[in-house]
This record gives C-alpha cells, structure tokens and sequence, in this order.
C-alpha cells in the first residue's frame, strides 16, 4: 500500500490485478461506511462495496479519463446505494437493533460529560438516523457526503453528478425536512 492511488489506478487500467487489490483494500472501508450510513443494514453496505468494486473493474478502460478516482468511486457507490434505496422505497423498515457507527459513538463518548448526557446524545443521534430515513434517496445522500462525511459542496456536486446549485438545494430542503421531522418526534416523547 505505498504505492498512491494515480500509480495503482495507472497499473490497475494497464491490467494489474494487484494494484486493483490495492485500490479495494484502501477505499473499502469507506465505501462501506457510506453504504452503510444511506441503507442502514451491514447486507446492503456489504452489497454495494461488492457490487461497486466489480462495476470499477467492469469499466476500468474509462479510469484513462479520470481525474479525481476517490469522487468517481464515490459517484459509483451512492448511484448503486440509491437505487437500492429505490427499489426498497415502501418496503424498508427501520431495523432498531442497529448500533450507531463507531466514530459517531466515539465522538459522542469525547464530548460527553456524564451518563445522563450520554444517553440523551445517543437517543438524539438515533432520532436523527431514523428521521434521514424518510428524506428522499437524493436529499439523504447528499446530506449525508456533506454533513457526515465532509464533503465541500463542490465535491458533493462531482459525485452526484448534478450543479452545486442543486446540492445546496438538497442541503437546505433536506434540513429543514429533518428539523421538522425531528422537532415532531422529540416534542411527542416529552
């Protein structure tokens, strides 16, 4: 893994099968951590990292042309996560016994300062899970590339292949959806 990432994608288009390993052994896990955030099941993260890695492979010919791999990746993931979001549109249940990510709960566990404290962060971040779950595909990716993920506007815009115009559109619809949505739930559990 010394090697950086304009080196093994070169390789990779040229036909070498290790430095395609090395592609998928170094964004793996973050392809996965996405899927998971936007499906919120450990099958389906595992689906689209397999599903997106096999489609890069598929269309290594095209990697010639491009610039940014980790956005083009990106770009393959959430294009597969989403229609998988649509095809489970009416279906999808919200599965309670899910954890919250490790880093959100580390995150959470630096900054807490007492039990009670704790507890009230992880409900809230709970809540927020599942009010994302009733945003639509588009609005709940790109709310989770920009304000999980960290993703600029630019970038966002790149990988969803859409105007930056529009992925401030989302952002703004999708939290004020979410402040509703969230503002509903935790005003009826007091």
């Amino acid at each position: 893994m010394n090697d950086n990432v304009p080196e093994l994608l070169q390789r990779f288009v040229q036909g070498d099968t290790t430095a395609f390993a090395g592609l998928v052994a170094r964004y793996q896990k973050k392809v996965y951590t996405l899927a998971y955030q936007m499906l919120g099941n450990h099958l389906d993260a595992d689906e689209v990292v397999q599903e997106t890695f096999v489609r890069i492979y598929r269309r290594r010919k095209e990697l010639t042309d491009v610039t940014n791999f980790t956005s083009f990746l990106v770009r393959v993931a959430t294009n597969y996560a989403i229609d998988l979001l649509r095809k489970q549109k009416g279906h999808s249940q919200i599965d309670d016994s899910t954890a919250l990510p490790g880093e959100i709960q580390m995150e959470l566990a630096r900054q807490v300062k007492t039990p009670r404290d704790d507890l009230r962060d992880k409900v809230l971040m709970e809540e927020i899970r599942r009010a994302l779950e009733f945003l639509p595909p588009r609005q709940k990716t790109t709310v989770l590339l920009h304000d999980v993920e960290g993703y600029t506007k630019a970038e966002v815009a790149g990988i969803m292949d859409c105007p930056e115009a529009t992925v401030r559109s989302n952002l703004h619809i999708a939290r004020k959806k979410l402040k509703a949505i969230l503002k509903k739930r935790l005003s009826a559990k007091e």
